[in-house]
């Protein structure tokens, strides 16, 4: 299977998604077989295929990694991703290996198999509860209900970026870009479903000087604009108040990025304050998805250390207007 253009309209709060299963021993029932689902944007996936064959990494940083290959002379390395999710796969002589793309890098999972494409709402997606979260170390940023059997949605960039605990993504921001703006502190919203990234990005502008709020979905940062709204009218203010800018990622449970920027941009009020997409699916194939909504500025994941820098120029240049 191949990955082909998504044709969802940006902004309607939708997303297809690959469901994939693990299939383990069930030590419970008796050795029993137990399948356990989970699932990936299409926007994540470059292609579906057959186990390849694989080339050793010399001193690995995980046992979850289990080689490289050569796919269309780019070598990509293989993640048995069952090992990262605690199951011990049963060994099948026909696994399914999906390569995927986020925050400008390749990795391919190892997995049992793959079931289908569903369509479906971010409305549908639920976010996990805590104690889902805690018990599954924060590797799961939704959960869904499909046909009857409840499908997981990883976070894969948490667990890439667990095999690579040296990376450092936070940078200042320059202080000319700092100096140019008007000399009050500045209030940043922050929209990410994963604690991991909530945290990189509030600490990154707390630094800066900002105040920082921080919500898990789109839904809860459009509820906290609109009671911002509502006390600035009930002052006579205006909401700049208590808001400069909104960076959000565009996978979210219940309100994905895309639809939040479009509510903002379509607002009067509030058309213009500055939203940045900060989200591992921004690609040069996507990024006309961000535009059509109105974002003011687009970066992968994997720029993340230019953040503050690119969050203080959109400031400025609404303060020029």
């Amino acid at each position: 299977m191949s990955h082909t253009n998504i044709l969802l309209e940006s902004g309607t709060n939708e997303l297809e998604i690959v469901e994939f299963y693990i299939d383990e021993i069930d030590n419970v029932r008796d050795d029993a077989t137990r399948r356990s689902y989970y699932g990936i944007n299409v926007a994540k996936v470059v292609e579906i295929i057959r186990l390849p064959e694989l080339t050793d990494m010399p001193d690995a940083a995980n046992d979850a990694v289990l080689g490289a290959f050569d796919l269309r002379s780019e070598i990509i390395p293989l993640i048995d991703l069952s090992r990262r999710v605690g199951k011990n796969r049963i060994e099948d002589e026909a696994p399914k290996v999906i390569v995927t793309q986020f925050n400008k890098i390749s990795t391919a999972f190892l997995v049992s198999g793959v079931t289908r494409i569903h369509r479906i709402s971010w409305e549908q997606v639920e976010a996990p509860s805590r104690q889902v979260s805690s018990l599954t170390a924060n590797s799961i940023t939704g959960v869904v209900k499909l046909e009857g059997r409840i499908v997981f949605l990883l976070d894969l960039e948490k667990i890439v970026a667990d095999l690579n605990p040296g990376m450092d993504l936070t940078e200042a921001p320059e202080a000319s870009l700092v100096d140019q703006i008007e000399k009050r502190q500045l209030k940043a919203l922050i929209a990410d479903d994963s604690t991991m990234i909530r945290r990189m990005i509030g600490q990154m502008l707390e630094d800066a000087g900002f105040k920082v709020t921080r919500t898990h979905n789109g839904k809860a940062a459009w509820d906290k604009i609109t009671e911002w709204r509502a006390k600035a009218e009930a002052e006579g203010t205006t909401i700049d108040d208590y808001l400069d800018i909104v960076v959000t990622d565009i996978e979210m449970p219940v309100m994905d990025g895309h639809n939040l920027t479009k509510r903002i941009k379509d607002d009067m009020e509030l058309r213009h304050l500055p939203v940045l997409l900060c989200s591992s699916i921004i690609t040069d194939t996507l990024f006309h998805k961000g535009e059509s909504v109105g974002a003011d500025d687009q970066i992968s994941k994997a720029e993340i250390n230019q953040l503050a820098e690119r969050v203080f120029k959109l400031i400025n240049e609404a303060q020029q207007e």
